[in-house]
């Protein structure tokens, strides 16, 4: 999408503070972050939300939990533990219409969320 901020954070036309990155997503630390570590993880395949997923795509969103595991083992909070969360359309709380995951750690997750 032209005008999508997380694809041209993805295509390399923003600059963002990376992490991780193959050739299927991208992860970089979120400007906002809602704990200590919070790194968002992105496909860089533009898909608006999880409802618009095709079949196919599941393989890509696999790939998002597998970069969320890397880094969380090359920063060192796997074992402690951490939270992945994906937000689907405004209700849920998406607000970039390209589907991300957040990986957040570093303080302890309480449950229910907010």
């Amino acid at each position: 999408m032209d005008n999508c901020l997380f694809c041209k954070i993805a295509a390399g036309e923003i600059p963002a503070d990376k992490v991780y990155e193959n050739d299927a997503v991208v992860a970089f630390r979120d400007l906002n972050p809602q704990a200590p570590t919070h790194v968002l993880v992105i496909p860089k395949k533009h898909i608006a939300t999880l409802n618009e997923l095709q079949s196919g795509d599941e393989a890509v969103v696999g790939r998002m939990y597998g970069a969320a595991r890397d880094i969380a083992a090359s920063e060192g909070f796997a074992d402690p533990g951490y939270r992945t969360v994906m937000n689907c359309n405004e209700a849920g709380g998406q607000t970039v219409f390209h589907i991300h995951l957040h990986l957040l750690a570093g303080r302890m997750m309480h449950w229910p969320p907010g």
